[in-house]
């Protein structure tokens, strides 16, 4: 096992799980958050790694640095800033950012970076069944125009995931993240459609869900964030849907490629954001949805297989559904 010191910045929902699984692997992580009440807490669960000072040269013992923040902004700052620091990192030392940042915005921090001898990796992060993450199962879409970087990094990125693909240069990453996210809202829309328009004709929206689960319809949000209607806990929040959606909408025009449905997509969840409080759920979208088609969705009962609605076996008789 790699027994360097790695720094780790954003103890957010994404942020904790994925530090905790390099910690669980024998890693010794310099940790830091907006919050310190998060900064010790890992520490408290994870004594071999320690708490950064607020300090810009907190990190120039750390050849690696990851940071997983709400956006390229923050990223940019907390590298680049007054209080950055990236101009205390020592030569050769790689930043991977895990958040979900714009192309555009990884290419140019990353020329900057490469000014003080510092290479950037874009890794963000996706996963193929809610809180995945949480037990190591993340998938990571890699960005790099280091291959020493990259070769250093690896090693790293495996041991806090299920999957690792490497994409092509540096943004390559973050352009395969916005594009994911994309074909992800797309579901989510057309669910939110579905619903409704099932509930004014007289469907279940649960049984609906039911059915969609074991049909051509089958997505993650039927699977997982929106299996059980109104649960509303999957831990990722609406305005960093719309933020993913602007910067997927960014990424289609600058392709090149024509279509409407970005520019729909956006409208549709800006106007769900002024109708929840901040911090709310992505999945709370359908509220949006509930208010323009007229109708209230009940909220699902926490159920186990028992209390699902039975299906008709094949080798039942259906005469009597006729």
């Amino acid at each position: 096992m790699d027994e360097r010191t790695i720094g780790y910045i954003g103890l957010g929902n994404a942020g904790y799980p994925m530090a905790a699984c390099l910690a669980k692997k024998g890693h010794r992580l310099v940790v830091r958050d907006a919050d310190p009440a998060r900064g010790i807490k890992f520490v408290e669960d994870y004594p071999k790694c320690r708490v950064a000072t607020s300090n810009p040269d907190s990190f120039q013992n750390c050849d690696v640095v990851i940071t997983m923040l709400p956006n390229g902004k923050v990223v940019r700052d907390v590298l680049l800033g007054e209080q950055g620091i990236a101009r205390n990192l020592k030569a050769g030392s790689v930043v991977i950012d895990t958040s979900s940042s714009a192309p555009d915005d990884t290419r140019e921090l990353g020329a900057e970076l490469s000014k003080l001898s510092v290479d950037l990796v874009d890794s963000p992060i996706t996963q193929e069944r809610l809180h995945a993450i949480d037990t190591g199962g993340a998938t990571l879409m890699v960005g790099s125009d280091s291959p020493k970087a990259l070769d250093k990094v690896l090693p790293i990125l495996k041991d806090m995931s299920t999957h690792v693909f490497t994409m092509g240069g540096l943004g390559a990453g973050h352009t395969m993240k916005t594009l994911n996210n994309y074909v992800s809202v797309g579901s989510i829309i057309a669910l939110c459609d579905a619903l409704v328009a099932g509930k004014k004709l007289g469907l279940d929206p649960q049984t609906m869900i039911d059915v969609l689960n074991v049909g051509t319809g089958v997505n993650f949000s039927t699977k997982y964030s929106m299996k059980e209607l109104k649960s509303y806990d999957t831990g990722y929040q609406l305005e960093l849907l719309v933020k993913d959606v602007k910067i997927a909408k960014e990424v289609i025009e600058k392709s090149g490629f024509q279509s409407d449905l970005p520019k729909l997509a956006l409208e549709y969840l800006e106007d769900s954001l002024k109708l929840v409080e901040k911090g709310a759920d992505h999945s709370e979208c359908l509220k949006s949805w509930e208010h323009r088609a007229g109708v209230e969705i009940d909220k699902t009962e926490k159920r186990d297989d028992l209390q699902a609605p039975k299906q008709v076996s094949s080798e039942e008789p259906i005469l009597h559904l006729l």
